[in-house]
């Protein structure tokens, strides 16, 4: 997404109508789906309609712009699909986020890596290994699990149920360690509190001792285009180190959802919801045995037995 600032960078080097040009189809992209007036761009763009009309004319020529009839006026034109396919298929997204993938590695000092969506599955395209000697068994460009590893997850909270129901039933819920989620209706309570935190947790579900935090990012069309997450050893963290990674990762997804023209993530309790730890199961005690603080249960009394 091209900002201002990007706009002042470029100051003396930026060819004035080529500019506005740009700034006309970025206008017509962000109005309505039947278009703009030729009044309307004029207005917009802070230039005569003489020379709106010109421009618009120009980029119709070129199919980037389309004159609607009937209609207000301007849409976009399909010149830009062919564009926007063949942009689609040239983008290195690998390349482009590999900077930004250290300095996450760098910031939260883990293992830190970047997936790319293959029809929700998550496919590992970048990873930077964090400092020290323990280095995690990550390879790139296969699928990994959507429902047990943090990228999956984060890449199924943007599914809707029927969605994410179905993906369960292809991959089914096999058990990686005691604290993978198997059922489909804690799945999808994990993936709600996701979205109300902006990132997901894998704890420990794909590898005993070993924790992942993910964010998931978008494109353009704001379809969920893969995820960035980091991975460390869960040791004794506390949940607050976690919400803290969380909220790292998830300024990182939003910086690469900018870079493919897509907007940042705004859940509904971003900024309050906090991440805890799912309680762990009741254990089941001995027959017989009491719980610390609860009087013993009465015994009858004990019958000698004949010899």
């Amino acid at each position: 997404m091209v900002t201002e600032l990007d706009r002042q960078i470029a100051g003396r080097y930026t060819v004035q109508s080529v500019a506005r040009a740009l700034r006309l189809v970025e206008i017509v992209a962000g109005g309505p789906p039947g278009g703009l007036s030729l009044s309307e761009l004029s207005r917009t763009l802070g230039t005569s309609k003489s020379s709106t009309l010109a421009l618009a004319r120009t980029l119709v020529a070129f199919g980037y712009l389309r004159d609607a009839h009937p209609g207000p006026g301007y849409t976009l034109g399909t010149g830009l699909i062919r564009l926007g396919d063949i942009a689609g298929r040239q983008l290195p997204l690998g390349d482009m986020c590999r900077p930004m993938i250290e300095d996450l590695s760098r910031e939260t000092k883990m293992t830190a890596r970047l997936a790319m969506s293959d029809q929700g599955h998550p496919v590992f395209v970048v990873r930077v290994d964090g400092p020290g000697s323990v280095r995690f068994h990550t390879p790139l460009g296969q699928r990994e699990l959507t429902y047990a590893s943090a990228a999956g997850k984060a890449i199924l909270s943007a599914m809707d149920e029927e969605g994410i129901r179905r993906m369960c039933a292809e991959t089914g819920l096999a058990a990686r360690t005691a604290h993978t989620i198997t059922d489909v209706d804690a799945l999808l309570d994990n993936l709600a509190m996701a979205r109300r935190l902006g990132f997901a947790v894998d704890d420990e579900e794909d590898a005993e001792g070993v924790f992942c935090v993910g964010a998931a990012f978008f494109g353009h069309d704001g379809s969920c285009a893969g995820a960035v997450s980091v991975t460390g050893i869960k040791g004794d963290l506390p949940a607050w180190r976690v919400n803290e990674l969380g909220r790292t990762v998830r300024r990182y997804a939003d910086q690469v959802s900018g870079m493919l023209g897509g907007h940042p993530y705004t859940g509904p309790s971003l900024a309050t919801a906090q991440w805890a730890p799912a309680e762990p199961p009741p254990l089941e005690r001995p027959a017989g045995e009491d719980r610390p603080g609860e009087r013993p249960a009465e015994r009858p009394p004990a019958v000698a037995q004949p010899r």
